[in-house]
């Protein structure tokens, strides 16, 4: 491991089951090591931590992984594999997937298209009608 800060997920008994389940979204991913208690893996070349700490905690939005997508596309497949298979679509880009961690899957130009001081709040109005984003309707607004 290098000397970088990586985030340490707390799951119940479900961290291999979750590295494996991430790898299979993410690009350039792999599990690095697996103890059973502690599991470590790289998605598209960030390290995480998954531990098997028991029921204690549960995840909530009040931390999520922003995943910034370059076209409709990448939007479409990492939704669609997130929410996928008990995963749960929420509003503005959110979703939790099957294990309960929050994402958030955002076109890479929203930042741009939310600057513009006229277009802006079009935007912002559009996407808050959207559970997915869908990157024509915010150039559109």
């Amino acid at each position: 491991m290098n000397n970088q800060m990586y985030p340490c997920l707390w799951f119940d008994g479900q961290a291999r089951a979750a590295a494996d389940f991430y790898c299979t979204i993410f690009p350039d991913s792999k599990i690095i090591n697996d103890s059973g208690m502690v599991v470590n893996f790289e998605l598209n070349g960030t390290l995480f931590m998954g531990l098997n700490g028991g029921p204690h905690f549960k995840f909530n939005e009040a931390v999520s992984f922003v995943i910034p997508c370059k076209d409709q596309q990448e939007i479409d497949h990492y939704w669609d594999r997130l929410t996928s298979d008990g995963g749960q679509e929420s509003q503005c880009g959110w979703c939790k997937d099957k294990f309960g961690l929050s994402w958030q899957v955002v076109p890479s130009i929203l930042g741009e298209l939310m600057s513009d001081p006229q277009k802006g709040p079009r935007v912002v109005q559009a996407f808050m009608q959207m559970k997915k984003f869908d990157i024509e309707t915010l150039k559109n607004a």
